[in-house]
């Protein structure tokens, strides 16, 4: 299965550079790196991004990332996945831009 990490451009370039991360100011807060499925994208961009240009969209195979993933209930007792160590770029599938088009952010299609 994969899980989806939404990054600010800034954000996202770090990891890039830096090759890891303990994610986003959101994810340090919280002491979890926060990821989404693809039925949850979408809303976690609405909530969370609304209006938010220059982001991207990281792809991971949750079984990959291990024990450290754990799947927590959140909104109305979802299950999210949560990762608790930093995340390392290797690990990553896939990372493609996620433009806003009249409001609305626009998700690739090989989102699955």
């Amino acid at each position: 299965m994969l899980i989806y990490k939404i990054f600010r451009d800034d954000e996202w370039r770090a990891f890039e550079a830096a090759g890891e991360t303990e994610g986003a100011p959101v994810d340090l807060a919280d002491g979890f790196i926060h990821f989404s499925t693809a039925t949850q994208a979408a809303e976690t961009a609405a909530r969370h991004f609304a209006g938010a240009e220059g982001l991207w969209l990281l792809a991971f195979d949750a079984d990959a990332l291990g024990d450290a993933l754990k799947w927590e209930p959140s909104r109305g007792g979802a299950l999210f996945p949560h990762l608790f160590r930093r995340l390392q770029r290797a690990e990553m599938l896939w990372a493609k831009p996620l433009p806003l088009v009249d409001g609305q952010h626009q998700f690739p299609g090989e989102m699955v």
